[in-house]
């Protein structure tokens, strides 16, 4: 039956089974916690006031007839020495000593004084009743008399002249011990009861953020909105991870609107050489009848439109690529690279790029991602300072960025500029930007009006402050004394 059973749960459907919520399994743990508990506690506390008591009894028996055999021993005693008296005697000593009841029986194991109950005489206590010897003894562990149970035992008075029998009763200690069980099981009971309701209550305060941010979690999943409202109330763990749920939530939004906008700028930018291309690959279909002059500039035009497209896509990639590369961070010199890109960029361009290193330039980072955000400055310096004039410096130094008061710092203030970071600066002494494009120029697809006419998609340095994001630092830019623009980031340090 129950591999049947087992064979018919296997076929329900999977969302259709019945799914324990950690509500009821808090609750039945701290149930079951508490049952267990309770029930050993009762059952050891049961036991080991049973177990005393009983001992307790036996043990005040026991010296009851030894107390008798040590009596009868000593002194010559006769049936009638335990005659009920006024007095007092023997016989009163038994009975208060130990709440005994006491019987005399004669020479033959006849009854000559009945306790009260009257116990009942077997063959063994007739026999002890004629025994020679004083204090010969047999003893009835368990003796029905009037509905209860007593311990009874027959000491021999010895000379053949009787025998005294002394009994307790232990019934009554079995009916107490049986209510203080019935008590016991009714305390355990409640107990559990109580552990349930208790469970159950604190179960439900401990899990109902839980629930609100599985409530949460559902809703995202089934919406896709992000924006939705996440209880982060609370310091503990449940607080934690309802923070940092709320602040993944904010990441993703912003994400989801970043890619948003990158699509949305980058379909307007492809429209313009896309635009081009069509008009000219339809000029082509004339293309015998149009002089030879104009066949030149047409082929001219669509490898220049060609370049600018294929320059646009390749970094619109390194653009997203940068925001989820998964190259792994790991120390790296930025004097290093930045010796990398100035020798490409002098092989190049055939331009003069100076670098110079002021202390220490270890940072942890993405090492390509970091050489594309310099080859970027390098090669917006070399592309604007037509003239070529002067060379191009690159500065990699410990601490912020020292410029007068046209710079512009475009992340968080605060954020990546304080002395444990490393900073590049690209100095040229090109035409510098304008006052309305200062504080634009890293952003995405923006050129500047005297800059439309170079080739570029104007992706190059909004790459570069995603870089700087990406390792805690920010981009920056300023007027050059003497004419140009330092333009750079900074990037967060290690310690040496």
């Amino acid at each position: 039956m129950p591999q049947r059973l087992v064979r018919l749960l296997s076929r329900v459907p999977a969302r259709l089974r019945p799914v324990p919520s950690l509500r009821a399994t808090f609750t039945v743990s701290f149930v079951a916690v508490a049952c267990v508990v309770t029930v050993l506690v009762g059952i050891l506390s049961y036991s080991a006031a049973a177990r005393l008591v009983r001992v307790d009894q036996q043990t005040v028996f026991a010296e009851v007839v030894r107390d008798l055999r040590e009596l009868v021993e000593q002194d010559r005693l006769g049936p009638e020495d335990f005659a009920p008296s006024d007095s007092g005697g023997p016989r009163d000593d038994l009975i208060r000593s130990g709440r005994t009841d006491v019987q005399v029986l004669g020479p033959e194991g006849q009854v000559l004084d009945k306790g009260d109950p009257g116990l009942p005489v077997r063959p063994a206590d007739r026999l002890t009743a004629g025994a020679r010897f004083a204090g010969t003894m047999v003893e009835h562990g368990e003796v029905e008399v009037g509905g209860g149970r007593y311990r009874v035992a027959t000491v021999a008075l010895g000379g053949g002249r009787g025998a005294v029998q002394v009994a307790q009763e232990f019934s009554d200690t079995e009916d107490l011990l049986r209510e203080l069980q019935q008590r016991t099981l009714l305390f355990v009971s409640g107990v559990v009861l109580s552990a349930g309701l208790f469970g159950w209550w604190l179960a439900r305060r401990q899990t109902r953020r839980l629930v609100q941010l599985a409530g949460a979690a559902e809703d995202v999943a089934r919406t896709g909105h992000l924006g939705i409202q996440v209880p982060v109330a609370g310091r503990d763990e449940v607080g934690r991870l309802g923070r940092s749920f709320d602040r993944m939530l904010v990441r993703l939004a912003q994400s989801e609107e970043d890619q948003r906008r990158l699509v949305q700028d980058a379909g307007h930018e492809l429209r313009t050489p896309l635009t081009s291309l069509r008009t000219n690959i339809s000029l082509l279909r004339r293309i015998d009848e149009l002089p030879a002059r104009v066949r030149e500039e047409l082929v001219d035009d669509l490898a220049q439109e060609a370049r600018e497209l294929t320059d646009l896509v390749n970094e619109l990639v390194d653009l997203a690529a940068g925001q989820s590369s998964t190259e792994p961070v790991q120390r790296v010199q930025l004097a290093d690279i930045a010796e990398d890109v100035a020798a490409t960029a002098r092989r190049r361009t055939g331009r003069e790029v100076v670098v110079r290193v002021e202390g220490d330039t270890t940072v942890e980072g993405r090492a390509g991602a970091l050489q594309r955000a310099v080859s970027n400055l390098v090669e917006n310096a070399a592309k604007f300072d037509r003239a070529g004039t002067g060379a191009i410096e690159v500065v990699v130094a410990r601490g912020p960025a020292r410029g007068g008061g046209d710079l512009v710092d475009l992340d968080d203030v605060g954020q990546g500029d304080g002395p444990d970071v490393v900073r590049v600066e690209v100095l040229d002494r090109g035409p510098g930007v304008a006052d309305c494009d200062l504080e634009r120029i890293f952003d995405r697809f923006y050129r500047a009006a005297d800059a439309r006419s170079l080739p570029g998609s104007g992706l190059g340095l909004s790459i570069v402050r995603a870089v700087a994001a990406a390792h805690g630092g920010t981009p920056f830019a300023f007027r050059r004394a003497g004419g140009g623009l330092v333009i750079g980031f900074t990037v967060r340090g290690v310690e040496s």
